[in-house]
């Protein structure tokens, strides 16, 4: 499936038509599909390779040494989780990978430091906490001018969401399916689910396998060319907008038999507002047609109920 490609210059850098084209490309496409491809998106691509060679060094480490930067009580928010600890809402069946967490750096002395845990330094593979610090400035850059696009879709002003998503809750998350040593019990190595974020930033994987769920309930692989970023709604911004921007379901399905001894990796970065951001359904995006379909609550509270349903937390 080609999905909608739109120009993040168009909106940076543009015209005021160039920008109010943009919001509507954007805003239709997160309606009507929930993904989109986004070109001239910020992140370097030389930062994006050295992303990519130095996750797979860490990958390439003994279980015994990865296992040193998988911290107790952290529910997988920072640093490793082993392979098989997650599994999607609604699904007993653990998701065929493991992967490395890295969050938010405080560094203005923003009070909200203290909700955060300090990151897992991984000494083993120099140049490794830096790499990830740059890509998640990036990522959170690009993520920011994207929202203000949709704040502009949703009648809101461009700012809305500046507040809420400074020193905001972000996950980058750098994911290892491991090669497939035997026939596998399913086809999906990571069972459907949606995101839990209001947007992920997901740079092109190593491998095919992404899949969305469209609405006539086909499942569609995805793809997207070099030098382009797939972009899709989470389940807060769906929310937030009471279903008119609908978090759309996917999944990572094995590849074909020959491709079994390959490894896929992936790197989305979760964008995550402030614990305190109430996700209540904005007025403008309810009337007699679209009731209320929502419980009022913070993002800190969701993010806390659904750790607790895919199995990180306890």
């Amino acid at each position: 499936m080609t999905i909608p490609v739109v120009d993040l210059a168009q909106f940076v850098d543009g015209t005021p038509a160039q920008q109010a084209d943009f919001v509507q490309q954007l805003g239709k496409a997160f309606e009507e599909v929930g993904f989109v491809s986004v070109m001239n998106h910020g992140i370097p691509d030389s930062l994006i390779a050295d992303q990519y060679r130095l996750v797979q060094e860490f990958f390439s480490l003994s279980d015994e040494q990865k296992r040193q930067y998988e911290i107790p009580g952290l529910a997988g928010q920072r640093g490793y989780t082993s392979f098989g600890k997650e599994h999607a809402k609604g699904s007993d069946a653990p998701d065929l990978k493991e992967f490395f967490q890295y969050g938010q750096t405080v560094t203005d002395g923003d009070a909200i430091a203290d909700e955060y845990p300090a990151n897992v330094s991984v000494d083993a593979i120099p140049h490794f906490n830096e790499t990830l610090y740059n890509a998640y400035r990036h990522f959170e850059k690009s993520g920011g001018a994207l929202l203000s696009a949709i704040a502009l879709y949703l009648g809101l002003p461009s700012n809305y969401f500046d507040a809420h998503i400074h020193q905001g809750n972000s996950i980058l998350r750098c994911i290892h399916y491991p090669p497939i040593t035997h026939e596998p019990k399913s086809a999906i190595r990571a069972e459907q689910h949606e995101d839990i974020n209001l947007i992920t930033l997901l740079v092109g994987a190593s491998a095919d396998g992404l899949q969305i769920l469209n609405k006539q309930g086909d499942w569609v692989g995805v793809t997207s060319l070099p030098q382009q970023i797939v972009v899709n709604v989470g389940d807060m911004l769906q929310r937030l907008t009471n279903n008119m921007l609908k978090s759309t379901t996917h999944r990572v399905v094995n590849p074909p038999q020959e491709f079994w001894h390959t490894s896929r990796f992936s790197m989305p970065f979760f964008l995550h507002p402030r614990s305190n951001m109430s996700l209540a359904c904005l007025d403008r995006c309810i009337d007699a047609s679209h009731p209320k379909a929502y419980a009022d609550i913070t993002a800190g509270e969701y993010l806390d109920e659904r750790l607790r349903e895919i199995g990180l937390k306890k």
